[in-house]
Protein backbone atom coordinates (compact mmCIF):
# COMPACT_ATOMS: atom_id res chain seq x y z
CA UNK A 1 0.00 0.00 0.00
CA UNK A 2 1.50 3.68 -1.26
CA UNK A 3 1.90 6.61 1.25
CA UNK A 4 -1.35 8.16 -0.82
CA UNK A 5 -3.55 4.65 -0.23
CA UNK A 6 -2.15 5.09 3.64
CA UNK A 7 -3.36 8.75 3.94
CA UNK A 8 -6.64 8.02 2.63
CA UNK A 9 -7.25 4.97 5.46
CA UNK A 10 -6.09 6.39 7.84
CA UNK A 11 -8.23 9.75 7.20
CA UNK A 12 -11.29 7.62 7.09
CA UNK A 13 -10.50 5.87 10.36
CA UNK A 14 -10.21 9.66 11.93
CA UNK A 15 -13.88 10.26 10.78
CA UNK A 16 -15.40 7.40 12.14
CA UNK A 17 -14.33 7.83 15.30
CA UNK A 18 -15.58 9.16 17.77
CA UNK A 19 -13.92 12.54 19.45
CA UNK A 20 -14.24 12.38 23.02
CA UNK A 21 -11.88 11.58 26.46
CA UNK A 22 -11.32 8.27 25.65
CA UNK A 23 -10.18 8.59 22.14
CA UNK A 24 -8.17 11.36 22.25
CA UNK A 25 -4.81 9.68 22.52
CA UNK A 26 -5.31 7.24 19.38
CA UNK A 27 -6.74 10.26 17.13
CA UNK A 28 -3.41 12.19 18.36
CA UNK A 29 -1.41 8.82 17.09
CA UNK A 30 -3.11 8.86 13.90
CA UNK A 31 -2.36 12.48 13.33
CA UNK A 32 1.18 12.17 14.14
CA UNK A 33 0.94 9.28 11.33
CA UNK A 34 -0.97 11.36 8.84
CA UNK A 35 1.65 14.03 8.77
CA UNK A 36 4.45 11.65 8.80
CA UNK A 37 2.89 10.04 5.93
CA UNK A 38 2.26 13.80 3.87
CA UNK A 39 6.08 14.18 4.54
CA UNK A 40 7.07 10.80 2.60
CA UNK A 41 4.70 11.31 0.10
CA UNK A 42 6.08 14.24 -1.12
CA UNK A 43 10.08 13.37 -0.08
CA UNK A 44 10.88 11.17 -3.47
CA UNK A 45 10.66 14.00 -5.46
CA UNK A 46 12.31 16.45 -4.04
CA UNK A 47 15.15 14.19 -2.90
CA UNK A 48 15.95 11.38 -5.46
CA UNK A 49 14.98 13.78 -8.80
CA UNK A 50 14.95 16.97 -7.80
CA UNK A 51 12.08 19.77 -8.03
CA UNK A 52 11.66 18.26 -11.85
CA UNK A 53 12.10 19.34 -15.35
CA UNK A 54 12.22 23.37 -15.68
CA UNK A 55 11.96 24.03 -12.15
CA UNK A 56 15.08 23.93 -10.91
CA UNK A 57 15.79 28.29 -10.98
CA UNK A 58 18.66 29.52 -9.86
CA UNK A 59 18.63 32.19 -7.23
CA UNK A 60 18.86 35.41 -8.18
CA UNK A 61 18.94 38.89 -6.33
CA UNK A 62 18.11 39.34 -2.36
CA UNK A 63 15.28 37.16 -1.91
CA UNK A 64 12.78 35.28 -3.59
CA UNK A 65 8.99 35.31 -3.47
CA UNK A 66 6.84 32.49 -5.15
CA UNK A 67 4.02 33.23 -6.99
CA UNK A 68 1.52 30.10 -5.97
CA UNK A 69 -2.32 30.31 -6.33
CA UNK A 70 -4.85 28.32 -8.67
CA UNK A 71 -4.76 28.47 -12.70
CA UNK A 72 -6.37 31.70 -14.50
CA UNK A 73 -5.62 34.28 -11.26
CA UNK A 74 -3.32 36.57 -13.16
CA UNK A 75 0.01 35.28 -11.85
CA UNK A 76 1.75 35.40 -15.38
CA UNK A 77 0.07 39.14 -16.05
CA UNK A 78 1.46 40.11 -12.60
CA UNK A 79 4.84 38.18 -13.76
CA UNK A 80 5.00 40.49 -16.64
CA UNK A 81 3.86 43.54 -15.75
CA UNK A 82 5.84 44.52 -12.70
CA UNK A 83 9.69 42.71 -14.04
CA UNK A 84 8.91 42.93 -17.95
CA UNK A 85 9.47 38.87 -18.05
CA UNK A 86 7.42 37.29 -20.75
CA UNK A 87 5.50 34.27 -19.11
CA UNK A 88 2.83 32.97 -21.23
CA UNK A 89 -0.68 34.16 -20.73
CA UNK A 90 -4.29 32.88 -21.79
CA UNK A 91 -7.70 32.39 -21.18
CA UNK A 92 -7.62 29.81 -20.12
CA UNK A 93 -6.00 27.56 -17.37
CA UNK A 94 -2.68 25.57 -17.06
CA UNK A 95 -0.64 28.14 -19.35
CA UNK A 96 2.25 28.29 -16.92
CA UNK A 97 3.92 24.55 -16.93
CA UNK A 98 7.25 24.83 -15.46
CA UNK A 99 8.90 27.94 -13.02
CA UNK A 100 9.08 30.67 -14.53
CA UNK A 101 11.64 33.52 -13.43
CA UNK A 102 11.46 36.99 -13.17
CA UNK A 103 13.62 39.87 -11.38
CA UNK A 104 12.00 42.59 -9.32
CA UNK A 105 13.38 46.03 -9.03
CA UNK A 106 12.84 47.74 -5.68
CA UNK A 107 14.20 51.24 -4.47
CA UNK A 108 18.09 49.50 -5.63
CA UNK A 109 17.07 46.14 -4.59
CA UNK A 110 16.75 42.96 -6.62
CA UNK A 111 13.76 41.16 -6.06
CA UNK A 112 13.05 37.25 -7.48
CA UNK A 113 9.54 36.52 -8.35
CA UNK A 114 9.37 32.77 -9.69
CA UNK A 115 5.75 32.32 -11.50
CA UNK A 116 4.70 28.99 -10.37
CA UNK A 117 2.03 26.49 -12.25
CA UNK A 118 -1.55 26.91 -10.52
CA UNK A 119 -1.93 24.91 -7.76
CA UNK A 120 -4.96 22.36 -7.90
CA UNK A 121 -7.29 20.77 -5.18
CA UNK A 122 -5.18 17.57 -4.33
CA UNK A 123 -1.95 19.13 -5.19
CA UNK A 124 -0.68 18.00 -1.50
CA UNK A 125 -1.49 14.49 -2.57
CA UNK A 126 0.94 14.76 -5.63
CA UNK A 127 -2.02 16.03 -8.14
CA UNK A 128 -1.16 17.98 -10.92
CA UNK A 129 2.36 19.15 -10.45
CA UNK A 130 1.81 20.10 -7.29
CA UNK A 131 5.17 18.09 -5.92
CA UNK A 132 7.04 20.21 -8.03
CA UNK A 133 5.56 23.87 -7.10
CA UNK A 134 6.06 22.54 -3.12
CA UNK A 135 9.82 21.37 -3.77
CA UNK A 136 10.55 25.03 -5.37
CA UNK A 137 8.08 26.87 -3.17
CA UNK A 138 9.88 25.29 -0.08
CA UNK A 139 14.05 26.17 -1.86
CA UNK A 140 12.78 29.90 -2.36
CA UNK A 141 14.80 32.21 0.72
CA UNK A 142 11.59 33.70 1.35
CA UNK A 143 10.31 30.87 2.37
CA UNK A 144 13.07 28.74 4.22
CA UNK A 145 14.44 32.03 6.55
CA UNK A 146 10.97 33.60 7.99
CA UNK A 147 10.37 35.22 4.72
CA UNK A 148 7.18 36.04 2.29
CA UNK A 149 5.55 33.70 0.05
CA UNK A 150 3.31 35.94 -2.04
CA UNK A 151 -0.69 34.01 -2.76
CA UNK A 152 -2.50 35.46 -5.83
CA UNK A 153 -6.28 34.36 -5.92
CA UNK A 154 -8.95 35.62 -7.77
CA UNK A 155 -11.49 38.18 -6.41
CA UNK A 156 -14.70 37.05 -7.99
CA UNK A 157 -14.09 33.39 -6.70
CA UNK A 158 -11.79 34.43 -3.21
CA UNK A 159 -14.91 32.24 -0.81
CA UNK A 160 -13.52 29.00 -2.38
CA UNK A 161 -9.92 29.36 -3.08
CA UNK A 162 -8.93 30.91 -0.12
CA UNK A 163 -9.39 28.13 2.13
CA UNK A 164 -8.42 25.34 -0.39
CA UNK A 165 -5.31 26.97 -0.82
CA UNK A 166 -4.46 26.99 2.88
CA UNK A 167 -5.24 23.52 3.14
CA UNK A 168 -3.43 22.31 0.57
CA UNK A 169 0.04 24.87 1.46
CA UNK A 170 -0.88 23.25 5.35
CA UNK A 171 -1.20 19.59 4.58
CA UNK A 172 2.73 19.79 3.16
CA UNK A 173 3.85 21.39 5.78
CA UNK A 174 3.53 25.42 4.84
CA UNK A 175 2.39 26.94 7.65
CA UNK A 176 1.20 30.63 6.81
CA UNK A 177 1.26 33.61 8.66
CA UNK A 178 2.05 31.79 11.70
CA UNK A 179 5.35 31.48 14.19
CA UNK A 180 7.07 28.64 14.73
CA UNK A 181 5.58 26.81 18.67
CA UNK A 182 7.92 27.92 21.29
CA UNK A 183 9.24 24.39 22.07
CA UNK A 184 12.85 22.84 22.98
CA UNK A 185 12.82 19.10 21.56
CA UNK A 186 16.44 18.05 22.29
CA UNK A 187 17.01 14.32 21.20
CA UNK A 188 19.60 12.57 24.04
CA UNK A 189 20.84 9.22 24.11
CA UNK A 190 19.35 7.68 27.54
CA UNK A 191 18.19 8.56 30.55
CA UNK A 192 14.04 8.55 28.77
CA UNK A 193 11.68 11.35 28.27
CA UNK A 194 11.94 14.53 30.35
CA UNK A 195 9.06 16.91 29.97
CA UNK A 196 9.21 20.64 31.75
CA UNK A 197 7.43 23.62 31.45
CA UNK A 198 8.13 27.34 31.96
CA UNK A 199 6.97 28.58 35.14
CA UNK A 200 3.76 29.77 35.68
CA UNK A 201 2.91 27.49 32.58
CA UNK A 202 -0.67 25.58 32.14
CA UNK A 203 -1.04 22.69 29.67
CA UNK A 204 -4.98 22.99 28.06
CA UNK A 205 -4.86 21.53 24.94
CA UNK A 206 -2.61 19.10 25.51
CA UNK A 207 -1.25 16.50 28.50
CA UNK A 208 2.32 14.83 29.01
CA UNK A 209 0.83 11.68 28.09
CA UNK A 210 -0.24 13.01 24.52
CA UNK A 211 3.23 13.93 24.65
CA UNK A 212 4.69 10.66 25.39
CA UNK A 213 2.33 8.82 23.08
CA UNK A 214 3.36 11.15 19.84
CA UNK A 215 7.26 10.78 20.53
CA UNK A 216 6.60 6.75 21.14
CA UNK A 217 4.87 7.26 17.45
CA UNK A 218 8.44 8.67 16.21
CA UNK A 219 10.51 6.19 18.54
CA UNK A 220 11.81 8.84 20.41
CA UNK A 221 12.38 7.63 23.60
CA UNK A 222 15.32 10.15 24.80
CA UNK A 223 14.61 13.64 24.58
CA UNK A 224 13.85 16.55 26.48
CA UNK A 225 11.04 18.51 25.78
CA UNK A 226 10.52 22.29 27.15
CA UNK A 227 7.40 23.85 26.60
CA UNK A 228 7.30 27.48 27.14
CA UNK A 229 3.70 27.92 25.23
CA UNK A 230 0.67 26.15 25.18
CA UNK A 231 0.58 24.45 22.12
CA UNK A 232 -1.91 21.59 20.63
CA UNK A 233 -1.84 18.66 19.59
CA UNK A 234 -0.62 19.86 15.81
CA UNK A 235 1.69 21.82 16.61
CA UNK A 236 3.69 19.16 18.87
CA UNK A 237 3.94 16.78 15.82
CA UNK A 238 5.34 20.15 13.87
CA UNK A 239 8.08 20.27 16.33
CA UNK A 240 8.51 16.63 16.28
CA UNK A 241 8.79 16.49 12.16
CA UNK A 242 11.55 19.44 12.42
CA UNK A 243 10.29 20.29 9.02
CA UNK A 244 7.71 22.90 8.93
CA UNK A 245 8.27 26.60 6.72
CA UNK A 246 6.45 29.27 9.17
CA UNK A 247 5.86 32.01 6.36
CA UNK A 248 4.83 35.11 6.44
CA UNK A 249 1.67 35.62 3.56
CA UNK A 250 0.22 38.18 1.35
CA UNK A 251 -2.93 37.65 0.20
CA UNK A 252 -3.10 39.27 -3.21
CA UNK A 253 -6.67 39.48 -5.28
CA UNK A 254 -6.74 39.80 -8.44
CA UNK A 255 -9.47 41.30 -11.00
CA UNK A 256 -10.83 43.73 -8.77
CA UNK A 257 -12.30 45.36 -11.82
CA UNK A 258 -14.96 42.20 -12.38
CA UNK A 259 -16.79 42.74 -8.63
CA UNK A 260 -17.88 45.53 -7.04
CA UNK A 261 -16.62 48.37 -4.34
CA UNK A 262 -19.01 46.42 -1.80
CA UNK A 263 -16.48 43.44 -2.31
CA UNK A 264 -13.39 44.97 -2.99
CA UNK A 265 -13.56 47.04 0.62
CA UNK A 266 -14.46 43.69 2.45
CA UNK A 267 -11.32 41.56 0.36
CA UNK A 268 -8.70 44.75 1.22
CA UNK A 269 -9.93 45.02 4.90
CA UNK A 270 -8.80 40.99 5.33
CA UNK A 271 -5.71 40.73 7.49
CA UNK A 272 -2.45 40.06 5.17
CA UNK A 273 -4.55 41.00 2.08
CA UNK A 274 -4.72 43.75 -0.90
CA UNK A 275 -6.56 44.13 -3.99
CA UNK A 276 -5.27 44.71 -7.32
CA UNK A 277 -5.82 44.20 -10.56
CA UNK A 278 -3.16 43.22 -13.28
CA UNK A 279 -5.36 43.93 -16.48
CA UNK A 280 -6.08 47.83 -15.37
CA UNK A 281 -2.77 47.80 -13.71
CA UNK A 282 -4.83 49.30 -10.63
CA UNK A 283 -2.67 49.38 -7.38
CA UNK A 284 0.20 47.68 -8.35
CA UNK A 285 2.38 49.96 -6.69
CA UNK A 286 0.96 49.73 -3.70
CA UNK A 287 1.33 45.91 -3.86
CA UNK A 288 5.44 46.57 -4.31
CA UNK A 289 5.34 48.50 -1.29
CA UNK A 290 3.63 45.55 0.71
CA UNK A 291 6.03 42.81 -0.54
CA UNK A 292 9.20 44.37 0.32
CA UNK A 293 7.37 45.64 3.91
CA UNK A 294 6.17 41.57 4.45
CA UNK A 295 9.75 40.87 3.62
CA UNK A 296 10.94 42.64 6.48
CA UNK A 297 14.77 43.58 4.69
CA UNK A 298 16.99 46.07 5.16
CA UNK A 299 19.01 48.36 2.50
CA UNK A 300 22.64 49.24 4.00
CA UNK A 301 24.71 51.26 2.07
CA UNK A 302 28.50 50.84 2.10
CA UNK A 303 30.88 53.80 1.64
CA UNK A 304 34.60 53.77 0.68
CA UNK A 305 36.45 56.40 2.97
CA UNK A 306 36.88 59.59 1.57
CA UNK A 307 34.09 58.86 -1.36
CA UNK A 308 30.51 59.41 -1.35
CA UNK A 309 28.10 55.88 -0.64
CA UNK A 310 26.51 54.26 -3.78
CA UNK A 311 22.89 54.68 -3.18
CA UNK A 312 22.25 52.61 -6.35
CA UNK A 313 23.42 49.46 -5.06
CA UNK A 314 22.71 48.86 -1.25
CA UNK A 315 23.59 45.72 0.63
CA UNK A 316 20.73 44.15 1.72
CA UNK A 317 20.16 42.10 5.19
CA UNK A 318 16.85 40.59 6.66
CA UNK A 319 15.70 42.94 9.90
CA UNK A 320 17.69 42.44 12.60
CA UNK A 321 21.48 41.82 10.63
CA UNK A 322 24.34 43.21 12.09
CA UNK A 323 27.46 44.24 10.68
CA UNK A 324 28.82 40.84 10.27
CA UNK A 325 25.45 39.95 7.91
CA UNK A 326 26.89 42.95 6.12
CA UNK A 327 30.30 41.40 5.27
CA UNK A 328 29.03 38.02 4.60
CA UNK A 329 26.68 39.93 1.98
CA UNK A 330 29.51 41.38 0.29
CA UNK A 331 32.19 38.32 0.58
CA UNK A 332 32.31 35.88 3.24
CA UNK A 333 36.26 36.76 4.05
CA UNK A 334 35.65 40.41 5.24
CA UNK A 335 34.46 38.14 8.59
CA UNK A 336 37.68 36.73 8.95
CA UNK A 337 39.71 40.15 8.27
CA UNK A 338 37.15 42.50 10.25
CA UNK A 339 38.57 45.20 12.52
CA UNK A 340 35.86 47.43 13.46
CA UNK A 341 32.94 49.79 11.13
CA UNK A 342 31.95 53.80 11.06
CA UNK A 343 28.42 53.74 11.08
CA UNK A 344 25.81 56.39 10.22
CA UNK A 345 21.75 56.55 10.20
CA UNK A 346 19.37 55.64 12.53
CA UNK A 347 21.70 52.98 14.47
CA UNK A 348 24.23 55.02 14.64
CA UNK A 349 24.17 57.19 18.24
CA UNK A 350 25.93 59.74 16.82
CA UNK A 351 25.26 62.47 13.66
CA UNK A 352 29.19 62.17 12.59
CA UNK A 353 28.82 58.30 12.66
CA UNK A 354 29.57 55.72 15.52
CA UNK A 355 32.58 53.35 15.57
CA UNK A 356 31.03 49.81 16.13
CA UNK A 357 31.80 46.12 16.11
CA UNK A 358 30.68 42.86 14.32
CA UNK A 359 27.79 42.24 15.93
CA UNK A 360 25.89 46.33 16.12
CA UNK A 361 22.34 45.72 14.83
CA UNK A 362 21.72 47.74 11.43
CA UNK A 363 18.98 49.51 10.56
CA UNK A 364 17.39 50.33 7.57
CA UNK A 365 19.34 53.30 5.24
CA UNK A 366 22.67 52.96 7.32
CA UNK A 367 25.41 53.83 6.15
CA UNK A 368 28.71 51.92 6.66
CA UNK A 369 32.24 52.27 6.22
CA UNK A 370 34.51 48.84 7.23
CA UNK A 371 37.65 49.02 8.16
CA UNK A 372 39.78 45.60 8.22
CA UNK A 373 42.87 44.29 9.88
Amino acid sequence: MGAAEKIKEIEEEMARTQKNKATEYHVGQLRAKLAKLRVQLLEPDTKSRGPGEGFDVQKRGSARVALIGFPSVGKSTLLNTVTRTESATAAYEYTTLTAIPGVLEYEGAEIQLLDLPGIIEGASQGRGRGRQVVSVAKTADLILDATHDKIMLDATKSEQQRPLLEKELDDVGIRLNKSPPDVVLKRKNGGGIVISKAMGLTLTKIDEKMIRTILAGYKMHNCDVLLREDITVDQFIDVVLGTRKYTPCLYVYNKIDSISLEEMDKLARRPHSIVVSCEQKLNLDRLLDRIWAEMRLLRVYTRKRGEHPDLNDPVIVRRGGTIEDVCNQIHKSLVEKFSYAVVWGASSKFLQGQKVGINHAVADGDVVTLFMK
